[in-house]
């Protein structure tokens, strides 16, 4: 086998509609950029932002706009060698609307199902899996089959090596054969504890740590999630910053970095590749954080999710000012070629 990836990621991927209009609805928007996305592909896309060797394991519909996704993986430095295509489905787009600060609904197309729950476990390649230093899946990977299969066999195959992050990624109007049709989760929460069980870390905001352990208080939940069995929990809540408990005892409250947000939607996956950075450099549990915190907001200032993701020198320069203003245009003309200066 080839050296171990760094990061390799599983789980949704499609295209992003997303408006080139602020403030405007989406049915009186003219314009619109096509952008990679979904969550897991956009935390690899992150992280090789960040220097990494990383991966994604998904699928895509046999069409044009599957095709559009594997080549922008491959300019963003990610490899594609397991993203694949289905023919019996569409590959997903997903359009948002845009009103700052904190309004961005989403409206996803993924019927009459998405490709990238088509994983089966028998087609993935579980060492290469089991020897990448860190492996990130999320709970959508759970919500329907084969991909539940395939993504609790992904975690099998890791045992406890090396950093196993949940990204529980709760999102209720998935959840056709799982979820009660109400929003509350209560059957999701048993695929969520079974996923615990591996993991070495569980990343999520208030919403998704009381689906996957029934407790909303931060503190309360973090301690439920060490106590289904990860190492690391990291409770994200928003304008109140981001906590984390570490099972050694560490405690890490940490506000947020403050920003100008343009789009707040691909926040959380810029944080997900800071963290793998932070926790593959072996940083201490405050630092990681003060780093994915300022990783996600550069992102939050700008329009898009994956051509947003910052190199590391435009983190650093976050941090040392201590703030970060509006940058529409580095969203609408990336540099993905990996170079650092402009």
């Amino acid at each position: 086998m080839s050296e171990p990836y760094d990061v390799i990621t599983m789980g949704r991927i499609g295209v992003d509609l997303y408006p080139l209009q602020t403030g405007v609805p989406l049915a009186r928007v003219d314009t619109f950029g096509k952008f990679l996305g979904g969550s897991p592909t956009n935390v690899a896309v992150a992280a090789a932002r960040l220097g990494h060797r990383t991966a994604v394991l998904t699928r895509t519909g046999r069409d044009a706009f599957g095709e559009y996704l594997r080549r922008q993986l491959r300019e963003f430095g990610v490899d594609d060698r397991w993203v694949t295509a289905v023919g019996a489905y569409p590959t997903p787009v997903t359009f948002c609307e845009i009103f700052p600060p904190d309004d961005f609904p989403l409206y996803f197309y993924r019927r009459p199902k998405a490709p990238d729950l088509e994983m089966y476990a028998s087609e993935l390649d579980l060492e290469a899996v089991a020897a990448a230093r860190v492996f990130w899946m999320t709970g959508t990977g759970l919500c329907a089959e084969p991909s539940r299969s395939a993504t609790l066999a992904a975690l099998r195959a890791r045992g406890r090596r090396g950093i196993t992050v949940f990204d529980l990624d709760w999102r209720p109007m998935f959840w056709d054969d799982a979820g009660t049709g109400d929003g509350s989760g209560s059957t999701a929460c048993t695929h969520y504890r079974e996923a615990l069980a591996h993991a070495t870390v569980a990343v999520g905001n208030l919403d998704e740590c009381e689906i996957a352990t029934g407790e909303r208080e931060p503190y309360a939940a973090a301690r439920a999630l060490l106590a289904a069995g990860v190492e690391l929990a990291v409770v994200k809540q928003g304008p109140a910053g981001v906590l984390a408990v570490h099972r050694d005892g560490t405690v890490s409250d940490v506000p947020p970095l403050p920003v100008e947000v343009v789009n707040g939607l691909g926040a959380g996956d810029a944080f997900g590749g800071a963290l793998c950075h932070g926790l593959l450099a072996g940083w201490d549990t405050a630092r990681v954080m003060r780093y994915a915190n300022a990783a996600g907001a550069i992102v939050a200032s700008r329009l898009a999710c994956s051509s947003a993701m910052p190199f590391p020198h435009e983190v650093e320069a976050a941090l040392a000012a201590g703030a970060v203003t509006a940058d529409r245009r580095a969203a609408l003309e990336p540099d993905m070629t990996g170079r650092e200066g402009a």
